[in-house]
């Protein structure tokens, strides 16, 4: 009786493993995914164009996504400072720009006794370009110098007058002995300003009124047929 009793189990429980694994398998072979409508599931390589879109899926199956938050562009404002041109930056207060003859002659005379140092430049004058920095150093070492810059462009009618045919070119101006010295230079000969200051330069005084370029006018002296002005090289 108790073998029966025991065959009975063990029979239950084969029956009952069986039955798990029957009814496990029945739900897989039942499983489908969910596909839109018309769709059937097909094995082998599945065309990219057979595949629906996200959306098109998500409304097939009656889901709604959540709004998508509005968007916000930021358009950022960069405001760049005009930087001046070259010949527009002076080292400090002993460096003016003249504009007109006028200008010139009223620097010459109120410098009294100060050494005055012109420069003839054009904003084209590649020579010019690449000295001027220089300049600006010898003029921040030397602040008891008069610095005149004269573009030769705005001037013509002076610098003809002045006989200034090549750029950069120097005039060298102190108190009632006029005109001391003229020359051109490019920034390999910068040297030739130097030395011209360390000689005009001295302590001394000028006995009488500051001469400039005389009682010339230069506006009124007719000016040659014009000519551009040539650029040394560096």
């Amino acid at each position: 009786m108790g073998d029966v009793i025991r065959l009975s189990c063990k029979s239950l429980s084969v029956c009952s493993s069986f039955s798990f694994v029957t009814s496990f398998s029945s739900s897989l072979n039942s499983f489908q995914p969910i596909l839109p409508p018309n769709q059937s599931l097909r094995r082998g390589v599945v065309s990219v164009s057979n595949v629906p879109s996200t959306s098109d899926y998500f409304s097939s199956i009656g889901f709604r996504p959540r709004k998508q938050l509005a968007s916000f562009k930021v358009h950022a404002t960069v405001t760049e400072t005009e930087q001046p041109k070259w010949w527009e930056r002076n080292a400090g207060p002993n460096m003016i720009d003249i504009h007109s003859t006028q200008e010139f002659l009223n620097a010459l005379s109120e410098a009294g006794d100060r050494l005055v140092i012109v420069e003839f430049y054009g904003t084209w004058c590649a020579s010019c370009r690449a000295l001027f920095p220089k300049l600006c150093r010898t003029a921040e070492e030397h602040l008891d110098i008069l610095f005149l810059k004269v573009n030769f462009d705005e001037n013509k009618p002076m610098c003809k007058n002045l006989n200034v045919k090549v750029l950069p070119y120097f005039h060298f101006y102190r108190g009632a002995d006029g005109q001391l010295e003229s020359f051109s230079c490019s920034l390999a000969k910068f040297q030739k300003i130097k030395d011209a200051i360390v000689l005009h330069n001295t302590a001394r005084c000028s006995i009488g009124p500051p001469r400039g370029v005389g009682d010339l006018n230069l506006e009124s002296t007719p000016a040659p047929k014009e000519k551009k002005a040539e650029s040394t090289a560096t």
